[in-house]
């Protein structure tokens, strides 16, 4: 498909707005490759460690650290045309809203978190001025400064509305400088989709104290696992929606015609790709037990449940998680086992 003009130049100063899992790994490598980057993160300790001595990346797949331009939010000066949002969903009108002074007239923000923040950021600086991508790599702030990359995954970026555009062909160079298997799609709200369903899965195992590969590997809690991926499923075709698969997940399984061998399969597939990353737990996990402060769950699910119900499509199961999640944020649910079962009433 031919590039459509945008009147973008040439890569590039990049501000990267929350330098934690996500955006310091992405961050380290693309300086590491000469590319002008500058973060931005709203934890002052974080970022007096990154200034003092760097970002340390560490882990199986590789250890260094990164001399990086670090600032706090109310502390960065400039403008940028490309900014890589990096903030926990509930985060993101707060931070949408603090970079836009920062970003040039034809600027864009690459959304590189989880659900459909996309929406948001478009309401706040302008659809044309958003992009969308989809990242499932593995990684973890262990203390300020140190960020541990435990496993590589699928990078996607792709125009809201499927566009394939010089801007677009820019950001992907940047990125395969951190992911080289990274791509470009005319799908992404396809891929967000899939990472929905893939996520429905994390944010259940979340109510355990099982590893992401325990759970998805007990034959005991995939019925009720499947059922929930397949309520996420069941939104996305009504929403005229096709979902996209990744690192094992299988959305077709879980769609209406999957059969419970291609369940399995898909399954013992995102088991295989987990057993391969040092992350044992999900964000999400490590936001209750290390953290202890709310997760992504009520942002990330909300729209999902919100079109649920404009299409009359019952997700019993999705308002259970939901439900389940916000007693463990407050301490009033404990992390056991039986919390997957309660997923079914």
């Amino acid at each position: 498909m031919a590039l459509t003009s945008d009147g973008i130049g040439s890569p590039e100063r990049i501000l990267v707005w929350g330098a934690g899992a996500i955006g310091g790994t992405v961050a380290a490598y693309l300086r590491r490759a000469g590319l002008d980057i500058t973060v931005v993160d709203a934890n002052e300790a974080h970022v007096q460690v990154i200034r003092e001595r760097g970002l340390a990346i560490t882990g199986p797949i590789e250890t260094f650290t990164q001399p990086l331009p670090a600032y706090t939010t109310d502390k960065v000066a400039g403008v940028w045309d490309t900014a890589f949002l990096c903030v926990k969903a509930q985060h993101t009108e707060v931070a949408a809203r603090q970079l836009a002074p920062h970003l040039a007239e034809h600027g864009v923000v690459v959304s590189l978190q989880n659900g459909f923040n996309e929406l948001t950021i478009a309401e706040t600086v302008g659809r044309e001025r958003t992009m969308g991508a989809f990242i499932n790599f593995g990684a973890d702030v262990l203390e300020p400064g140190v960020v541990h990359f435990g496993g590589r995954g699928a990078v996607v970026a792709g125009e809201l509305d499927g566009r394939q555009t010089q801007r677009l062909a820019r950001e992907h160079r940047a990125l395969m400088h951190f992911e080289p298997g990274a791509i470009t799609t005319d799908n992404i709200w396809g891929y967000l989709w899939g990472k929905m369903g893939y996520g429905a899965l994390l944010f259940a195992g979340a109510l355990t104290p099982a590893s992401i590969v325990e759970v998805l590997d007990s034959r005991d809690a995939r019925p009720v696992l499947t059922a929930l991926a397949r309520e996420v499923m069941a939104v996305a075709a009504a929403e005229g929606v096709t979902p996209m698969g990744f690192n094992g997940y299988d959305p077709a399984a879980f769609g209406p015609n999957g059969t419970g061998a291609e369940i399995d399969v898909s399954f013992d597939a995102m088991v295989a790709f987990n057993r391969r990353s040092a992350k044992t737990h999900s964000g999400i996990w490590r936001d209750i037990v290390i953290h202890h402060r709310k997760t992504e769950c009520d942002a990330q699910f909300a729209p999902i449940l919100k079109l649920a119900r404009q299409s009359a499509i019952a997700i019993p199961r999705m308002e259970r998680l939901v439900s389940l999640m916000r007693e463990v944020e407050s301490g009033a649910r404990p992390l056991t086992l039986d919390n997957l079962a309660q997923l079914d009433g």
